[in-house]
């Protein structure tokens, strides 16, 4: 038993690199999802899965693993924390990453 299990522990870090690579100017968010569903066969990228999510949800899993293990990496990308704060929640509020109105 620890913070995360396994699917949490993988997943997580891996939504929170692909907001940092867009906060970063990296890349779009699009150019991310495109990418890892052709790259890696997923069926959908990151940023649609942390809109399906829930950006709220995402943070506060990614804020428990940071708070778990302490690791730089883990800690939550000032982005999402943004989003979460002015009320882009994902799909739920109708607009996350993308607006779905």
């Amino acid at each position: 038993d620890r913070a995360g299990f396994i699917v949490n522990a993988l997943l997580f870090p891996y939504l929170n690199d692909a907001v940092k690579t867009v906060a970063g100017h990296y890349a779009t968010s699009d150019d991310v999802d495109t990418a890892m569903k052709a790259a890696c066969g997923l069926p959908m990228g990151p940023f649609r899965l942390l809109d399906l999510i829930g950006l709220d949800v995402s943070l506060a899993i990614e804020r428990t693993l940071y708070n778990e293990f302490r690791e730089p990496g883990f800690a939550p990308s000032p982005l999402l924390e943004h989003l979460v704060t002015a009320g882009r929640l994902g799909r739920k509020t109708g607009k996350g990453f993308r607006d779905y109105t």
